[in-house]
């Protein structure tokens, strides 16, 4: 923690330090986040969590986090400073590149130490089955005419699967809506996290699924569903993850990210 300058004591004695303890902004979208924001709580520390969109499941924030999304750096940048934070942890989920960059810029320009939270990648060499793609676009055009897929990939993908030559695209809903699907080929499949293998393994059972599509999320909390794709021998096609910037500073744990915070 950061020493202020010292302060002079009456009657000539020595001059105490005084200890400021940080203010954190941590951007949160990611399971990671909930566990870093209990443990800044249990710690004792001074913190806000952001989300850019509202959760997709049950929250266990010991603070109640705020939907701040920006259109620009700028604007993200003009909020940190009015929210006086002295640090930025950001732990949102991993396809929110546009998050993670306003965060850097505003960071930058303010002077503020930065770290982000990035968890592992699942492999896919050691699965033959695993394929990756570099969007979903790609991804759909790897499909085949009679395919019954699964995806994972969010409302906002469903443009890039406008040339879908396979059978059926099942796409996995976890807010309830009555949105109706732009495509003929598209079941909409509404569920409520967390699921287990178990539960997947029925599901894609029932649907009759041989393919998988998911975003390269890593971790163990959307795990269940490639575990459940390799015990059913289904093929899986892993979107990549957008790239950072070169140099970022990156810590893979949420024991790691609370390291850092000590450091601070």
């Amino acid at each position: 923690m950061d020493a202020q300058p010292l302060v002079p004591c009456a009657g000539g004695a020595k001059p105490v330090a005084m200890i400021v303890s940080p203010h954190i902004l941590l951007l949160a979208g990611s399971s990671e986040a909930q566990h870093i924001a209990q443990s800044l709580s249990a710690r004792g520390l001074s913190y806000d969590v952001w989300l850019s969109e509202a959760p997709r499941g049950p929250t266990q924030m010991p603070h109640t986090p705020q939907l701040r999304r920006f259109d620009s750096a700028g604007a993200m940048q003009q909020a940190v400073a009015q929210g006086r934070y002295s640090a930025l942890l950001d732990a949102a989920h991993a396809f929110d590149r546009t998050g993670t960059a306003q965060a850097v810029t505003a960071a930058r320009a303010l002077g503020l130490p930065y770290m982000r939270v990035e968890r592992p990648l699942w492999l896919v060499h050691d699965h033959p089955l695993w394929q990756l793609a570099p969007d979903v676009h790609t991804a759909c055009a790897m499909i085949g005419p009679k395919a019954r897929v699964f995806a994972t990939t969010g409302w906002e993908s469903l443009p890039e699967f406008n040339a879908f030559s396979g059978e059926v695209l099942f796409l996995r809903q976890t807010r309830k809506h009555a949105r109706p699907a732009p495509y003929p080929f598209v079941e909409l499949a509404f569920g409520d996290a967390p699921f287990s293998v178990q539960d997947e393994q029925e599901l894609f059972r029932v649907q009759r699924i041989d393919t998988l599509i998911c975003r390269n999320l890593g971790g163990l909390a959307s795990r269940p569903k490639l575990d459940a794709a390799l015990a059913l021998g289904l093929r899986v096609i892993l979107i990549d993850r957008p790239l950072l910037s070169v140099g970022l500073p990156m810590v893979a744990t949420v024991q790691d990210a609370m390291d850092w915070v000590q450091s601070i």
